[in-house]
């Protein structure tokens, strides 16, 4: 997978316009956020793995999970939180399709999530 990158793109997923904003949304979002994302990214990755037949065994999931925690340390925005290292690497592992088709819903979730946190923000002041 990781292969497939071109040396045109600094990261790999700025390959997908769609999931590169979604990153750089999820980048800016605040702890809480990101934790709350990562946990529904790893559950909707697994989905949408098994239905690609992308796992047969959790080992294969495992594996993803694993994937690039060692060769790549933890010098990405991502790796602070083990949550959200663990969905974004099990991400980066996914098949391209799975990846398009996960960007969509990450693109959701994010907003979901901070148009929530603004409406909270919104409510705590008014009382």
């Amino acid at each position: 997978m990781k292969e497939e990158y071109s040396q045109n793109y600094r990261r790999w997923y700025d390959k997908d316009p769609l999931l590169s904003k979604s990153m750089r949304t999820l980048r800016e979002s605040d702890d809480e956020t990101q934790i709350k994302v990562a946990l529904n990214l790893i559950k909707i990755i697994i989905e949408h793995n098994i239905s690609e037949n992308t796992y047969s065994a959790v080992e294969d999931i495992m594996s993803a999970v694993e994937d690039g925690t060692l060769e790549k340390g933890k010098s990405r925005w991502y790796d602070i939180d083990n949550t959200v290292r663990t969905a974004i690497n099990m991400l980066e592992n996914s098949p391209e399709v799975v990846q398009k088709s996960v960007a969509k819903e990450m693109a959701k979730m994010v907003v979901n999530e901070i148009t929530k946190e603004t409406d909270e923000d919104d409510d705590d002041e008014n009382e």
